[in-house]
């Protein structure tokens, strides 16, 4: 039995955390100690590693709650299983939509950014040819010592 503090340590989660997925049902059955205190099993540390995982994969605190009712109600792997499943090729099909879209976006970011440098240069030349113009023309300007 760990505390909540050393949970967290194990974890990478908050106390804040931990308590809002007990809050929220994701963490059913926490045990307390006789001073009321939180304390935490093996299969609560496991529990919340999984949650943490999934959080990371990209699916939903929904999701997640959704998972742990197919699994309560089928009362075996399975059916829980078959759901991620499905959840883990929705989100990877997002993923494949999003990794499109930022290939795209780079290629536009790249292409403005030479248009952008082009112009600079530009600028900068015509600075340049200003600034010879002038020296030409008013040789003293610039020249004083």
């Amino acid at each position: 039995m760990w505390a909540i503090a050393e949970v967290c340590e194990r974890t990478g989660l908050s106390p804040r955390t931990v308590r809002y997925y007990e809050e929220i049902g994701l963490l059913p059955g926490v045990r307390r100690s006789e001073g009321g205190r939180r304390v935490y099993a093996a299969d609560e540390l496991e529990r919340l590693r999984f949650i943490a995982r999934l959080k990371t994969l990209g699916l939903s605190l929904k999701e997640i709650a959704e998972l742990n009712v197919v699994y309560a109600i089928g009362g075996s792997t399975e059916a829980m299983l078959a759901r991620l499943q499905d959840l883990l090729s929705a989100h990877l099909t997002d993923v494949d939509r999003r990794l499109g879209d930022l290939v795209e976006l780079r290629r536009e970011l790249v292409t403005y950014r030479g248009r952008v440098e082009a112009r600079a240069a530009e600028h900068q030349s015509e600075e340049s040819n200003v600034s010879t113009a002038a020296a030409v023309a008013h040789p003293a300007v610039g020249n004083r010592s």
